[in-house]
């Protein structure tokens, strides 16, 4: 038996069959092990599936992709090799679409745009710094953002990912004069009580790699937090 926190909650299970589990990560949990030692979502997921179906032996879980600690929302998991191969190709060839929220105090400039930058990682702080111009060493990193609500104090953003830069959503706002709220790390005033930034992966869509059917989750911020829902409610 495990304890309840070395499992994941069957509320955060947004899909699932014989090939893929998809979660609601919390803004809270680590997708794969690091150096804090805290257990990863990868882990949990593994000791739910062991635990409730009664598997004797080792239980697979695949990492397809990751999302940084403060974030929340959709993180698919591949439970058999076969189906982590072909979700790595998909993830490679860019043919899943990924959308997010994020919140922002500053209104952006436009209601909509598409925004380029050239991304170079610092090792040291584990940040990006976006410029406008390509330099040696950086990576191209592309976003869409549109403006979708809006309430006295705060801005609701819906981004598409054109490519999968570290941090390049955190970075890219920033650049542009819109910190995440509750992201210190790029800019924003103070942080948020749970230590969570207000950046949600939203929606995935992507071709079953194995039963080559359209696949399609959305998955809404499930919070207490004010600010998220007074803007949700307004989508």
């Amino acid at each position: 038996m495990f304890a309840p926190e070395e499992l994941i909650e069957e509320s955060q299970i947004l899909y699932e069959d014989n090939h893929l589990i998809v979660i609601n990560k919390k803004s809270s949990e680590i997708v794969q092990g690091d150096k804090t030692g805290d257990m990863p979502l990868s882990e949990k997921v593994k000791n739910y599936i062991k635990q409730r179906d009664n598997k004797p032996g080792n239980v697979f879980c695949g990492v397809c992709h990751r999302l940084d600690r403060p974030v929340s929302g959709i993180v698919i998991f591949a439970k058999t090799s076969k189906a982590l191969a072909r979700m790595n190709e998909l993830f490679r060839d860019k043919t899943i679409q990924k959308t997010y929220w994020a919140v922002v105090k500053q209104k952006p400039p436009q209601l909509s745009e598409r925004l380029t930058h050239y991304l170079i990682k610092n090792e040291k702080t584990n940040t990006s710094k976006a410029f406008k111009e390509e330099k040696k060493g950086s990576l191209k990193a592309e976003l869409k953002y549109t403006l979708i609500a809006s309430i006295s104090n705060y801005h609701l953003l819906e981004i598409n990912l054109y490519t999968g830069r570290h941090h390049q959503i955190r970075a890219q706002l920033s650049a542009i004069g819109c910190p995440i709220k509750g992201d210190v790390k790029y800019g924003f005033d103070r942080t948020n009580p749970n230590a969570s930034i207000h950046l949600h992966s939203y929606k995935a869509e992507f071709m079953h790699p194995v039963k080559q059917e359209p696949v399609v989750i959305i998955c809404r911020p499930q919070t207490t937090d004010t600010v998220w829902n007074e803007l949700v409610k307004l989508v």
